[in-house]
């Protein structure tokens, strides 16, 4: 069984649809590792409720990205980690473990890539005014949101839309296209990928 480790910055519901995820049987994969760049982050607590392990750093304590990169990736090969997705993390990825991971690395991303690429893409698309967005699974690659697309979904944004609503909208599809596309990724092929 392939062994999953999930980078994230913040809240972690993604983190926490792949936990679900894995538990109901749609996803046949270990996650065995939260890799977090934030001690506040709410998603360590859906780690240690679920009884996954967490590797927690503080970017300022380190000399550069490289040094930081090195600890993960020593951490990541400890548990013999096979496939790494982001969910939240809000860093870009170095080329320690770009190089390590090429092609093992995945990201959502909340907007219908390439349009509203980097942060606060859900107050990119309000003020563009956008009739929609959605969200993109790719792979992940040296730039800002520009690695190859593996999967979409959009969602419509209604007239008086407010972000707090089209986050929401955003979430409930992440929230399951991220699980089936790291699923099909690990166990199927990225034909039956649509």
């Amino acid at each position: 069984m392939k062994r999953i480790a999930v980078f994230a910055s913040g809240n972690g519901s993604n983190f926490q649809a792949i936990l679900d995820a894995n538990k109901s049987g749609a996803l046949n994969a270990k996650v065995a590792l939260l890799v977090c760049d934030r001690s506040d982050a709410f998603a360590i607590e859906r780690a240690e409720k679920e009884g996954v392990p967490a590797f927690v750093f503080n970017p300022k304590n380190f000399f550069d990205k490289a040094a930081y990169e090195s600890d993960i990736l020593e951490y990541l090969e400890t548990m013999k980690i096979d496939f790494i997705a982001l969910a939240g993390y809000m860093r870009l990825v170095g080329s320690t473990l770009l190089e390590k991971y090429e092609g093992r690395i995945v990201n959502i991303h909340p907007s219908l890539l390439p349009e509203f690429p980097g942060k606060d893409a859900i107050g990119q698309a309000l003020t563009a005014a956008a009739d929609k967005t959605g969200a993109t699974v790719h792979f992940v690659d040296s730039g800002m949101d520009t690695g190859q697309i593996i999967a979409q979904e959009s969602v419509t944004i209604e007239p008086g839309e407010t972000r707090e609503t089209l986050q929401k909208k955003i979430q409930q599809i992440e929230h399951t296209l991220y699980p089936a596309v790291i699923e099909k990724l690990l166990n199927g092929t990225k034909e039956t990928i649509q």
